[in-house]
Formats: structure tokens, C-alpha cells, sequence
């Protein structure tokens, strides 16, 4: 599969993570869409690694058993601390809900006086 099809796709789910982020105002739903840009930029890391090696093992006729396996690692230690920050973002929601009965972000900036 060409590297364009990749591209594409992770700029739009990219481009749907933004929009997400400046227009809806539920505090889950901004979460959901910064995973999201996250996995975009995931994706594209994958799919350049993967672009990359294949280039360097078909000039060299070699084929390697960990081809695209620095990328991967990259992908598995943002998603480690993707889910660490989805944990602490959660439980931040869970005790603003307890409190103040919403998760309207714009309700917070009441909470400031």
C-alpha cells in the first residue's frame, strides 16, 4: 500500500482531532479527541518507519526480521503514556463531576473566584 494512502489518513483523523478539541466543550469528548490526534501522529510514525526500511532493505536484497521495530517502540511508549494521562484525566473528570454536576469545560473558568 502506497505511503500516500497512510498520509491521508492520519491527517484527517489528525484534522478531526483538532476541530474536536476547539469545538466541543465536554471534558470526555476533548479527551477522546487529543487519543485520537495522538494515534494520528502514531500512525504516520508507523507507516515513515515502515517507508523507510522498506527502502533500505530492498537496495540491500536483505531481508531483516525487525524491520520498522524503532518506530514501534517509539508508538508503544506514547501509548504508555497516553493511557497514564487518559488515568489521571479521567479520575480529574470524575471528581469535577462529583462536585460541580457537569463536565463543561467553559463551567471551570466560574470555578476560578
Amino acid at each position: 500500500m502506497p505511503i500516500q494512502y497512510y498520509i491521508i489518513l492520519a491527517s484527517a483523523l489528525f484534522c478531526i482531532g483538532v476541530v474536536g478539541v476547539l469545538i466541543r466543550r465536554n471534558a470526555i469528548i476533548i479527551f477522546m479527541c487529543i487519543e485520537l490526534m495522538l494515534n494520528s501522529v502514531n500512525l504516520m510514525l508507523v507507516a515513515f518507519s515502515k517507508m523507510h526500511y522498506g527502502l533500505g532493505s530492498a537496495d540491500n536484497k536483505i531481508v531483516a526480521v525487525n524491520i520498522g521495530t524503532d518506530a514501534q517502540l517509539f508508538v508503544f511508549f506514547i501509548m504508555v503514556v497516553a493511557a497514564a494521562e487518559v488515568s489521571v484525566g479521567l479520575a480529574i473528570i470524575v471528581m469535577m463531576y462529583r462536585n460541580v454536576h457537569s463536565t463543561d469545560v467553559n463551567f471551570l473558568n466560574r470555578l476560578k473566584n
